[in-house]
């Protein structure tokens, strides 16, 4: 392709590229949060289709109706991790939860292992809300008990949050993917094709659990 014609589809991508740059620019920068970003971005891409004249009514419904009806299945999908949650501590969960990894004889970095572990298996049923109410408030006194870094733990558990997003049969980011994927392209692809993406997210995790100082030198830096 001559490189001039390059060039002119090269025009097409210079706006969607500044929206995305502003969206994550106002989140990087601390100006606004990621909720008040996403209306920066949706009244961006509004902006966008006017100025390249591809703006319609039908396109307003047809986006509005397709952000009903994700928003609808992950809510309701959040109102039953919310609601284990409620009964899970009405009965004692997070009592017996403390206990048990207080009470093991092992050596600490097993305590650490199976808190990942129960991290894991809780996002493949449950909101990632609904997973910090539960474990932070059990495991954070433990890990201090341990003598560990309550920040290493925090970049720890966000990392196995990111693991969440992707874990299949949950996986919110694999259900935001279907919404906007073509018709022909099914649930099931889709988990299968982020498996490669879950395996990084585990080198990762390995590699921060193993060597502490790769999350901790940035946040000591000034110290």
């Amino acid at each position: 392709m001559p490189f001039a014609k390059r060039l002119v589809y090269l025009k097409g991508v210079i706006l969607p590229v500044l929206l995305i740059g502003c969206v994550l620019g106002a989140i990087y920068s601390g100006i606004a949060t990621v909720t008040e970003s996403a209306a920066i971005g949706c009244v961006g891409a509004i902006l966008v289709a006017i100025v390249r004249k591809e703006l319609s009514v039908q396109d307003i419904r047809d986006a509005l109706w397709a952000t009903t009806v994700t928003t609808g299945s992950i809510v309701w999908l959040i109102v039953g991790a919310v609601s284990l949650v409620g009964i899970y501590n009405i009965i004692g969960g997070t009592t017996f939860l403390n206990g048990l990894l207080t009470g093991l004889d092992v050596h600490p970095l097993v305590v650490i292992l199976i808190m990942m572990a129960i991290v894991m298996v809780l996002g493949t049923f449950m909101d990632w809300i609904a997973i910090v109410f539960i474990t932070v408030p059990v495991f954070t006194p433990v890990v201090s008990s341990l003598g560990y870094d309550p920040i290493w733990f925090g970049i720890l558990f966000a990392m196995n949050i990111q693991i969440y997003m992707l874990s299949p049969p949950f996986g919110p980011a694999c259900f935001y993917l279907k919404s906007v994927a073509p018709k022909d392209v099914t649930l099931q692809e889709i988990f299968l094709a982020v498996l490669p993406f879950i395996g990084l997210q585990l080198i990762g995790l390995t590699l921060v659990l193993l060597f502490p100082q790769i999350a901790l030198w940035l946040p000591y830096l000034g110290k």
